[in-house]
């Protein structure tokens, strides 16, 4: 197949090198002309992705147009609240018969979109059956090791989801398919709030029984808010609900919660991500799920404390304390 990633970040970079292994033609699109330079001259993403060798085969492009055209399917790979915009210089391509999979985890903010109605916001000519969802738990610096991973595709037709799990499928890069594509997206979205929330557990200074509650009670917010908006309760056990959750609040790799640590720790928001290459997604997510709750008349007291650190200076322990003192009530309560 003839595929583009558009966005050379690390997740990015990491699937070009999937998709080539699977000897496939891929372009990879960056808008930053200096780190396409780079890209070719070391034939390495430095700054993204250091220590791993790109191979000569992956394409490297700045030009969206020409890197999109004649393409059985694109990537994009680029942050959620950047989706829109980079869309929006393709949109007049005639892409009725690409696939597009979306890998991003975010909700946009403002119109409160998942990325798959971005998409058939932004591209005109994009057929509703031709997107699909790459998501699940997969760090771009464990997966471009080839470290085994199990991811989930997922498209509003079965047909879509198998041809981008037969793209990206090797050894080491396991996918399975889903057609709720609902669950999948928001899955992949908010766990990246609750893994804030996980951070700054631990830069407060609380411990793994704090954090195993952060997790459990974090899941059953993200799931009760998806049934609501049309997911399948279901697959929020899976891969890309529990699955992305765990490895988001545990690992060291998670942008997400570090920034939560830093924070707890006494650090500003600001501060935190000016000091970032990376895309911590969890920080606007934060401010779209707390709007989603409220548009919804859904509870999510997890959520809601991350929402009030991050945007009204809330201290992160007493957040973790106020959770804790909540009325008492049953397990499957909210």
């Amino acid at each position: 197949m003839k595929i583009t990633v558009l966005g050379a970040g690390s997740w990015g970079t990491t699937l070009a090198l999937v998709l080539n292994d699977n000897h496939h033609k891929v372009n990879l699109w960056t808008f930053d002309d200096t780190q396409a330079d780079y890209l070719l001259k070391k034939h390495e993403n430095v700054e993204f992705l250091p220590g791993i060798s790109l191979p000569s085969e992956i394409e490297i492009m700045t030009d969206i147009e020409k890197s999109c055209q004649e393409r059985d399917m694109i990537v994009a790979a680029v942050p959620s609240q950047f989706l829109r915009s980079v869309l929006q210089r393709i949109a007049h391509l005639d892409l009725e018969h690409t696939i597009i999979c979306n890998v991003a985890k975010g909700i946009e903010n403002g119109s409160l979109m998942t990325m798959s109605e971005v998409l058939l916001d932004v591209l005109m000519h994009e057929r509703k059956e031709n997107l699909a969802i790459l998501s699940g738990p997969s760090h771009a610096e464990e997966v471009s090791l080839k470290i085994p991973t199990m991811v989930v595709s997922a498209s509003f037709k079965m047909k879509t989801a198998k041809m981008v799990q037969e793209a990206f499928m090797t050894d080491y890069f396991r996918v399975y398919v889903n057609e709720d594509i609902r669950g999948v997206e928001l899955g992949g979205a908010i766990k990246n709030v609750i893994a804030i929330a996980a951070g700054l557990s631990d830069g407060a200074g609380f411990g793994d029984n704090t954090k195993a509650a952060i997790m459990t009670r974090g899941i059953y917010e993200i799931t009760r808010l998806g049934a609501k908006m049309g997911a399948q309760p279901i697959t929020f056990a899976g891969l890309s609900g529990m699955g992305d959750l765990i490895v988001t609040c545990m690992s060291r790799h998670s942008r997400n919660r570090y920034v939560g640590e830093e924070v707890g720790k006494g650090c500003s928001v600001a501060d935190v991500l000016a000091g970032m290459v990376m895309v911590a997604e969890g920080v606007p997510t934060a401010k779209s799920v707390h709007q989603l709750a409220q548009k919804h008349h859904i509870e999510m007291p997890m959520a809601e404390e991350v929402y009030r650190v991050l945007f009204e200076d809330k201290n992160p322990r007493q957040a973790t304390l106020d959770l804790m003192g909540r009325d008492t009530r049953g397990e499957g309560a909210h």
